[in-house]
């Protein structure tokens, strides 16, 4: 299995026919005392798979969450590698639930892990189409002259305003924001939401977790990522910018573009 890394430049591993570029950071933020994010990108072939960028943010005590969140990673990159199948999203799927099974077979097996979870989102740029998955409030941004938000929370508050019961631009200081609706390990079967969009050379696109989702304004994350080519630059921005604000909890951000 490929480990999860804390920092890395993929882009300096292009390799035949791949147009994607990514760069990417996870960071402990100032308040907490331990990293429960895990980030992965490989911008040449994972199994079948042309590429593949995940970010998943884990929940359920210091050691639970970062387990859950590294499960959630390694398992899903094993079985993408594995997989026999074309389809990417019948990839992501199978992956994505396989990966649920086993954090909630290890919850429940151990006591030190019960009640983990960890949310997940995932990417793959395949003849000029994005494929995302989701579980949870970890997003997947698309940026270029606006920011518009691909994926759709699985929390309390998105659920609220789904329902017209809150304003948007109330929700993110709502008091029950961190509430999850669903997350991977939380039940027995957790199926992941599907997203298509085009992939457009003026467009660069972010996952993160909500440690910078819920610091950064979406304007000025838009304003970060547009400015300049750098992916490398364009992360490091991201991570100081939500530090700056506070770094209440820990931030991971993986930014790709062709």
């Amino acid at each position: 299995m490929t480990p999860p890394a804390d920092s890395f430049d993929a882009g300096s591993r292009i390799e035949r026919g791949s147009k994607v570029r990514s760069s990417g950071k996870t960071d402990i933020g100032n308040k907490r005392s331990s990293n429960q994010d895990s980030i992965f990108a490989s911008d040449t072939a994972v199994g079948p798979l042309s590429n593949l960028y995940i970010v998943a943010d884990g929940m359920g005590g210091h050691r639970a969450g970062d387990r859950a969140s590294k499960m959630a990673i390694e398992i899903t990159v094993d079985f993408v590698k594995r997989s026999t199948l074309e389809n990417p999203v019948a990839i992501l799927k199978r992956a994505i639930i396989y990966a649920n099974n086993e954090i909630y077979k290890a919850s429940a097996q151990d006591v030190d892990l019960s009640g983990m979870g960890t949310t997940i989102v995932a990417a793959t740029a395949q003849d000029g189409k994005l494929y995302v998955a989701n579980v949870g409030d970890s997003r997947l941004y698309a940026i270029g002259g606006e920011i518009r938000q691909i994926t759709m929370d699985h929390s309390l508050v998105e659920e609220l305003i789904r329902s017209g019961q809150l304003e948007r631009k109330k929700g993110r200081n709502h008091p029950e924001k961190n509430i999850i609706t669903k997350a991977l390990g939380s039940k027995d079967e957790v199926v992941p939401d599907f997203f298509e969009i085009d992939i457009r050379p003026d467009e660069k696109y972010l996952l993160c977790s909500d440690g910078l989702s819920n610091m950064v304004e979406d304007d000025e994350i838009r304003d970060i990522v547009a400015d300049g080519d750098n992916l490398g630059a364009i992360v490091g921005a991201l991570v100081d910018r939500a530090n700056y604000y506070g770094g209440s909890d820990n931030i991971s951000v993986v930014v790709l573009a062709e």
